[in-house]
């Protein structure tokens, strides 16, 4: 398993950190918390690949 995990201080690692701590305090504070399912993370890596996804955003309703 550990071939396969994200390796330490990765972006995946830091992600999956992240989303536990979110979890572990939203759960403290007794609200009902979950991540979207069948959902994944992406990294929006430059202005290009913004404009591109705020455009779907934006017409996918009218599809």
């Amino acid at each position: 398993m550990a071939a396969i995990s994200p390796k330490k201080d990765s972006l995946p690692s830091i992600l999956r950190s992240y989303k536990s701590a979110v979890t572990k305090h939203a759960n403290r504070l007794g609200f009902e918390f979950g991540w979207q399912s069948k959902y994944h993370d992406h990294i929006i890596r430059d202005e290009g690949a913004y404009q591109r996804i705020a455009q779907y955003i934006e017409n996918n309703p009218s599809k």
